[in-house]
């Protein structure tokens, strides 16, 4: 008997949230969509029932693009959903799993086995951040009006990250099917723009950062002292300091770069192959796995990171080259051994060593560096092979979808396999390509900065989401105007 015989009865009745029965029109999308996202912001606003002072965000750095907040029923955000994928995609691209996931029997134990995964690291990841280090201390006050220990103060904190976790699962399933885009990318895309907008219109009065365009308020009217603008001290000021020139520039570069490689693509010709006269073209963009797999590299540091803070915070006797810890007001953060090298560069602070920035030696921030960007460059290449794999958008699953559709390359044979060859001479080439550069992208806006400390990585898939986003919308009022392409895409009557 399989694996697959096996867990079947156990992954076949997870629950799901059901499919639509033929269209769902394009108002009750956004109705769903827009319903799920203020339930998300609600449940970020929600915090943890028994929760003590002091705590301190785990997943640090990483919170942007992880969704969620910290010490809220989402303190997890899409952590434990990401990790499942990687987990999946690593035993998937090793063909460990015999899951074919064009029969609908496998793919039902493939949705299964990936919620039994998140259930799974939702435990993982929630249990040591109650009850290993000062991540989310327990209230002994609120131990004392209950008149229970501290212990059963934690396990109702685990229980309310627990639901939390479940939630986040099932409000990304839900705008899946009912709604427009993925919850990860909607979840990710709020996050990120309450920082952005943030980091552009804060004042002390509502914020402890000062604003881009407050701070350029202070300059004009004399409160900030930049000193002599053609000085060290005075240009840092501008670029780094109040002015956060550099910052601008970043971020208004990353969008139009990003958008720019949105916009380039190889089109492959097609025909209809009884219709006459009927033409279009199959566009294999230069970021064809789009930045989504970045999201799975940045969790793979994360969880490493987790882990190093994890085992500072219970082994006392932790060898230095594994990683030494120095406390600072976000949390405990390696400033040498392994953890240090491996932890990505999240600003200019981290790097800068010729500003004072950094105490740490240059060899140690070159070495730091190198790391991470050969941790993004290859781990951009490889993940986004394996999400194009896995997703159906490698040249065989291409192949098949453009042949049933009744297309096919004009000049060529109509066969899958002569169709899978064509596109084996692009898609393979610009998914390397495009994982790459995007990997590329993100050391790059993290070293400088973006408006908001938002992240590189956050900002390139904030900017990526949205405009698939824009795209799919277009698409949806398309067919939503004319009901016969709508059938030719398989959408449904």
């Amino acid at each position: 008997m399989s694996w697959k015989e096996t867990a079947e009865p156990v992954l076949s009745r997870m629950p799901n949230v059901a499919r639509p029965e033929g269209h769902v029109p394009f108002r009750r999308k956004l109705g769903w969509t827009a319903g799920v996202l203020v339930l998300y912001f609600f449940l970020t606003n929600v915090f943890l029932y028994g929760l003590g002072a002091g705590s301190e965000d785990a997943f640090g750095q990483f919170r942007s693009i992880l969704a969620g907040g910290q010490g809220t029923i989402l303190q997890l955000g899409i952590g434990p959903i990401v990790t499942a994928s990687i987990v999946l995609q690593l035993l998937g691209g090793a063909d460990l799993l015999g899951l074919d996931t064009n029969d609908p029997r496998d793919q039902v134990l493939y949705q299964g086995l990936q919620k039994l995964l998140v259930v799974v690291m939702i435990c993982l990841t929630g249990l040591p951040m109650v009850f290993a280090g000062s991540f989310l201390p327990a209230s002994q006050q609120v131990a004392t009006n209950l008149g229970v220990s501290l212990g059963v103060v934690k396990w109702l904190m685990f229980a309310q990250i627990f639901i939390g976790g479940v939630l986040i699962l099932f409000m990304d399933e839900v705008i899946s099917k009912w709604g427009v885009g993925s919850g990860i990318g909607l979840f990710i895309i709020a996050g990120i723009s309450q920082r952005l907008i943030g980091g552009f219109f804060s004042t002390p009065f509502l914020g402890n950062q000062t604003g881009f365009f407050y701070g350029w308020y202070q300059i004009i009217t004399g409160q900030a002292d930049l000193g002599p603008v053609l000085q060290p001290s005075g240009l840092q000021g501008l670029l780094i300091g109040p002015g956060q020139l550099l910052f601008l520039v970043t971020t208004v570069l990353i969008f139009v770069v990003v958008v720019y490689a949105e916009s380039v693509r190889v089109e492959i010709p097609l025909s209809h192959a009884r219709v006459k006269g009927a033409r279009g073209r199959f566009p294999v963009k230069l970021i064809y796995a789009s930045v989504l797999p970045m999201i799975l590299v940045r969790a793979l540091q994360a969880n490493i990171q987790f882990l190093g803070r994890i085992l500072n915070a219970q082994w006392q006797g932790m060898p230095g080259w594994l990683g030494t810890y120095q406390n600072t007001a976000s949390g405990a953060v390696p400033v040498d051994g392994l953890f240090y090298y491996l932890a990505p560069i999240y600003s200019f602070q981290d790097w800068m060593w010729f500003a004072g920035f950094t105490s740490a030696e240059p060899w140690q921030v070159l070495i730091r560096i190198a790391i991470d960007l050969t941790f993004m460059v290859l781990g951009g290449a490889v993940f986004a092979i394996f999400w194009v794999e896995t997703t159906g958008m490698g040249p065989e699953s291409t192949a098949k979808q453009i042949q049933n559709s009744g297309m096919q390359i004009p000049g060529f044979r109509q066969s899958p396999g002569v169709i899978e060859k064509v596109l084996e001479r692009y898609i393979p080439q610009v998914t390397v390509i495009g994982g790459a550069l995007v990997g590329l992208l993100a050391v790059m806006a993290n070293m400088l900065g973006t408006i908001g400390q938002v992240s590189g990585t956050g900002l390139l898939l904030t900017v990526s989401i949205t405009y698939k986003l824009y795209e799919e919308i277009a698409e949806e009022q398309l067919m939503e105007m004319h009901p016969m392409m709508r059938q030719m895409f398989g959408g449904g009557s």
